[in-house]
């Protein structure tokens, strides 16, 4: 019995060294190398999804959601004539009587757009289309067509094409769901030429206006790269959906790096309908025009912004001249919601329907007051 008793102990003894030297060596490696096991770490993640200070692991490729979307971004090629410039003259009558005599030459442009319908109407930049002569466009597969301008709306620099195609890729819009400051985005485009480039960053930023990019201005600020001919094309999330029409990026001359904008999707879906719908779009009018609200200070020589838009200048006969608006008045709400600044109230009366009844509270020397018109369709330029 003693017998079997020491041989158990001394079998005890023999494994509990090995068990220590594995512990101690597994100890060693999770502290030298805890990159050598993802799994457990992976294993530990998913065990407490709502443990505090948890993160969702992003992916480790794109590709699902590049590849749902580039084949319905097309590359746009223009091409414009021009009249060679006299650097150094500046008398008019002499430049424009020299300049017929000059020789014409042709200017190549690039750009981008997406196809948002099966039918073969596609989305881009107004400024890629604008006032050109000639227009191609590339499909990912290798067709070339020269589309129809459908029409354009300067005031968000978007346009509308159509080709006649079959088989069409059409890219998938992001629904009403909200994109948020830090969401991974990637840009695809036409860059310098070279088609279907993506490039990958965040979104930096949301309602961004006051760029003078635009009559009107809401676009989202992203640090994914949008280099020349990247204007058109898809901004789209990770999961493939497009959430903005690329627009411009900050002037890289002046030293910015990684700041482009887009115009949000929703945006650009109305310009779409409207475009297709009417030929045009028709937007809210009220014969004014706005400037952010300030405190002025001037003993200390600032300006503190306030909430609201004041009013600059009344339009004779138009609908806030009929109820009496003033110039010197704030704007304080705009059918119920509130106005930070002249930039959202324009984008609020451009979006409302033309004949719409819209209430308004108004300050005006101190005192607020609420009134009411009834908005027309803006005029057409000129």
């Amino acid at each position: 019995m003693n017998r079997f008793l020491t041989q158990i102990t001394d079998t005890a003894r023999f494994v509990g060294r090995f068990v220590v030297l594995g512990l101690a060596a597994a100890f060693i490696i999770v502290w030298l190398r805890p990159h050598w096991l993802p799994a457990m770490s992976n294993a530990s993640s998913k065990a407490s999804p709502g443990a505090v200070g948890n993160t969702v692991s992003a992916p480790f490729s794109y590709a699902d959601a590049v590849n749902l979307t580039a084949p319905a971004v097309v590359s746009i090629y223009t091409n414009t004539t021009v009249r060679n410039t006299l650097p150094g003259v500046t008398d008019p009558l002499f430049k424009r009587f020299l300049e017929h005599k000059l020789p014409k030459r042709q200017q190549r442009g690039l750009g981008s757009g997406v196809i948002v319908r099966s039918d073969g109407h596609i989305l881009t930049s107004n400024h890629v289309i604008d006032r050109v002569d000639d227009i191609r466009l590339a499909l990912a597969d290798g067709r070339v067509f020269q589309p129809e301008i459908i029409g354009s709306d300067q005031d968000t620099d978007l346009a509308v094409l159509k080709i006649d195609a079959s088989d069409l890729p059409v890219a998938a819009l992001a629904g009403p769901e909200q994109l948020k400051v830090g969401d991974v985005v990637l840009a695809i485009g036409n860059a310098y030429g070279l088609n279907n480039t993506v490039t990958m960053g965040i979104v930096s930023a949301k309602g961004r206006n006051d760029l003078n990019l635009s009559a009107l201005e809401d676009f989202i600020q992203t640090d994914a790269a949008i280099n020349a001919g990247n204007s058109g094309g898809a901004l789209i999330n990770a999961r493939g959906e497009v959430v903005g029409i690329n627009s411009s990026m900050l002037d890289q001359s002046l030293g910015a790096q990684g700041i482009g904008f887009a115009i949000p999707i929703a945006i650009a879906s109305k310009v779409l309908d409207q475009i297709i719908t009417y030929g045009s779009v028709r937007r809210g009018w009220i014969g004014a025009s706005f400037s952010d609200n300030h405190w002025i200070n001037r003993r200390e020589q600032s300006a503190t912004s306030l909430s609201g838009a004041r009013v600059e200048q009344i339009l004779s006969r138009g609908p806030a001249w009929s109820i009496g608006l003033q110039p010197g008045d704030v704007i304080l709400s705009w059918d119920g919601q509130p106005v930070d600044n002249s930039n959202q109230l324009n984008l609020m009366i451009a979006n409302t329907a033309p004949m719409s009844n819209i209430e308004l509270n108004v300050e005006r020397g101190g005192l607020v007051f609420t009134t009411s018109l009834q908005v027309l369709q803006q005029p057409a330029p000129g």
